[in-house]
């Protein structure tokens, strides 16, 4: 089979014009073309009145190396824009033993966020009957406490947007796509599991994948059914509150169990740490316990919305509202040059929701947290992202030292953004208008607010440290030179957005161990070694394939 990549053709075609550029590109008769399937799908909106579709396909042929043969090479000897498809089928590197005693401890996934479910399916899959365990709910109980503190203001700090069945990307835009490396095509592996699960097929082929958090809810539950099928054991609200690590001669440590917040003791010898970025609790145990952890960058902002219609106008022009563009996205960055303590600082767009809301996405009381969220159908009235700084464990001083000095920085604006909504999980908000004027709003203007509770109208000049509002001053009006409108006066910022990712890493080997405490696998992005939902599946993924090797080392 061939790959035909970059095939343009205009946002109005035919399915007959596609068959026409395969045949053109590889000069065959059409007799000679068995069968073609889309392998992914973009858009270059470059040019906003000429919009153009742009093809990668794989195609059967008749004599295909008599095809290849005759095709033209570029002066490096290789074919332009045609190669022997890849070959993406996921491959095991491992099968469970058979233990008929039943005297081998079983491995244990700790968290079923998008790491934790795939590492979870992956072992099970492989025969290893792992036991996860998940502090909070069940994801349809977890929908219910989520719309509690959405709807009437009461946070449950084990089961809300960020604690839970599916993780924190369950309440997001269910983005799946990612920029990291996937040379073994684990990504394929995700997106396939997806589909199987309930997901559009579509996302296997379109450039920008993305589900929306209502389907999500239910594909999680069909992964944990095949989970449980092929003898996985998933227990809800069964936080661990401790390791039981044990220490040689040598003073090598080893895992021999976990500790659940109940008292119950799990024995071990192998467990996959998926955490989310927001387990603060856990990353305090970790440190009691002597794992190897390290501060990390990360960023902090604000969440802003803008009319869809508005963004849609500046990306797409007079093909707004086509059904195969859909709701415009948009990623921007600026590098501050300003003479402030923001200088040299990058400030971009981050988790940009189409059509969304903006969502109170906090897991600890007398605290708020912004974050985005879309359905797949993404017809709401706003766009949302995402504004924000990137800060250095430099930045964290003043906040205490070592690995958990980012997590009390994040704390001390949080509990500030509580006290600046009105201290009842409002959200401070002002319009960009009065914010780049540094006067406080005292209403807002034809860009309705989507947060719920609410918003209250405030000065968010004293919401982030000063380096970080004047950043974000700078780059505002940058940003409206590549989208025409985006620091109009009534686009809305509502703060604070502080879980962009983990403010630390639990440092981790070649084997995907722990670096002080083996048959500890760190994993996704908690454990820093992830950023959404994809890139955190395809980790653990690796995570659960490095727990297998290790578990038929029989070490």
């Amino acid at each position: 089979m061939l790959r035909i990549s970059n095939i343009k053709l205009p946002l109005e075609h035919q399915e007959s014009d596609l068959v026409a550029a395969i045949l053109q590109r590889l000069a065959i008769a059409p007799a000679q073309l068995r069968s073609h399937a889309l392998a992914k799908r973009s858009h270059d909106a470059r040019r906003r009145g000429a919009i153009q579709l742009i093809y990668a396909v794989d195609v059967e042929v008749d004599d295909e190396a008599g095809v290849l043969q005759a095709l033209p090479v570029d002066p490096s000897g290789r074919l332009p824009n045609v190669q022997t498809t890849p070959d993406t089928e996921y491959r095991w590197v491992a099968r469970a033993q058979a233990d008929n005693s039943g005297a081998r401890p079983r491995p244990i996934v700790i968290g079923t966020g998008p790491c934790g479910l795939f590492a979870a399916l992956v072992l099970a899959q492989m025969g290893f009957r792992p036991i996860v365990l998940e502090r909070g709910k069940a994801v349809r109980e977890r929908t219910v406490d989520t719309f509690g503190l959405w709807r009437r203001r009461l946070l449950d700090p084990e089961s809300n947007v960020q604690f839970g069945e599916g993780g924190a990307g369950t309440f997001s835009d269910g983005k799946l796509y990612s920029q990291i490396r996937d040379p073994l095509h684990h990504g394929r592996k995700v997106l396939s599991e997806f589909v199987k699960a309930g997901a559009p097929e579509e996302i296997l082929y379109v450039s920008k994948p993305h589900i929306g958090t209502f389907r999500l809810v239910t594909i999680v539950e069909h992964m944990r059914a095949s989970i449980q099928q092929l003898g996985g054991e998933i227990r809800f609200s069964s936080r661990v509150d401790d390791l039981m690590i044990e220490t040689d001669a040598e003073g090598s440590r080893r895992l021999r169990g976990v500790v659940l917040a109940s008292g119950e003791q799990l024995r071990t010898d192998h467990a996959v740490l998926a955490l989310g970025h927001s387990a603060r609790d856990t990353f305090a145990m970790l440190a009691e316990r002597g794992v190897y952890l390290e501060a990390k960058p990360f960023s902090i902002g604000f969440r802003i919305e803008h009319p869809q219609s508005l963004i849609d106008q500046a990306r797409f022009g007079s093909q707004a509202g086509h059904p195969i563009l859909g709701a415009a996205d948009y990623k921007l960055v600026h590098h501050c040059k300003g003479d402030h303590a923001g200088r040299g600082r990058s400030v971009y767009s981050f988790c940009m929701c189409p059509g969304g809301t903006v969502v109170a996405a906090a897991s600890e009381t007398g605290r708020v947290v912004t974050n985005g969220m879309s359905q797949y159908s993404r017809n709401e009235r706003n766009a949302n992202a995402a504004i924000v700084v990137g800060i250095d464990p430099v930045d964290y001083a003043g906040h205490g030292s070592g690995p958990l000095a980012g997590i009390a920085l994040q704390r001390h604006w949080e509990s500030r953004a509580f006290v600046d909504g009105g201290s009842n999980y409002s959200a401070p908000a002002q319009r960009v208008g009065d914010f780049l004027k540094a006067r406080p709003s005292t209403s807002f203007g034809t860009v309705v607010p989507s947060y719920t509770p609410a918003p209250n109208p405030t000065d968010l000049g004293n919401s982030l440290p000063d380096y970080a509002i004047a950043a974000i001053r700078e780059a505002l009006p940058a940003f409206d030179r590549q989208i025409r409108g985006f620091a109009m006066a009534d686009a809305l910022l509502t703060g604070v957005e502080t879980r962009t990712s983990s403010p630390l890493r639990i440092r981790r080997g070649d084997d995907c161990q722990s670096l002080n405490t083996r048959g500890l696998f760190p994993a996704g992005e908690g454990a820093g070694y992830a950023g959404g939902i994809l890139s955190a599946a395809i980790d653990g993924i690796a995570v659960a394939e490095a727990l297998a090797l290790d578990m038929g080392a029989g070490r």
